[in-house]
């Protein structure tokens, strides 16, 4: 499983806000350029929002689902992407000292994504996890008025234990 952690110089409550936004998913998942929720209150269970992806020329609309729900401290989305089918994404937030310490686990469901699945289709989607967890990172700790701390480059490995590194 893609899961990979980060820490976060933000409280979990505001961590939290940010997550419970369903206005602000574009602002730190990476790939997406816009979204806006369209169904129930976000992010109670059953809510929805829609995103935009933006290809050159191309746009596609898609929907992430809240399938559960533990306030403050634990997300778990099912993200729709057409053909490819669904992932589900898992977002954990876990109080660190005066800090949060954010999990996010993400597998592909259904579909192509869930079809194909292998090590490579993990590699990319730790590659993808790394600057989602650093823009959430620099969200968060913006909105507390704190300097947002650097990700590793992607070509260097992260050191054990490090808040950039894979969750094991």
């Amino acid at each position: 499983m893609a899961i990979r952690h980060r820490l976060i110089k933000a409280s979990p409550d505001t961590v939290w806000a940010v997550l419970a936004d369903g206005n602000k998913y574009a602002d730190w998942v990476v790939g997406t350029s816009s979204s806006r929720p369209v169904r129930g209150a976000w992010p109670r269970v059953g809510a929805a929002i829609e995103y935009e992806i933006r290809l050159g020329p191309v746009r596609l609309t898609n929907e992430t689902v809240v399938r559960r729900c533990q306030g403050g401290t634990a997300l778990e989305l099912e993200a729709k992407a057409g053909i490819l089918g669904t992932a589900r994404i898992a977002v954990e937030v876990r109080t660190w000292g005066d800090h949060a310490l954010v999990i996010v686990d993400e597998h592909p469901l259904q579909g192509a994504g869930g079809t194909l699945h292998n090590a490579g289709i993990e590699a990319l989607i730790q590659l993808r996890h790394r600057p989602m967890l650093a823009r959430l990172a620099r969200l968060c700790e913006d909105q507390e008025g704190r300097p947002a701390q650097a990700a590793p480059p992607a070509a260097a490995p992260a050191a054990p234990g490090s808040d950039g590194g894979a969750h094991a």
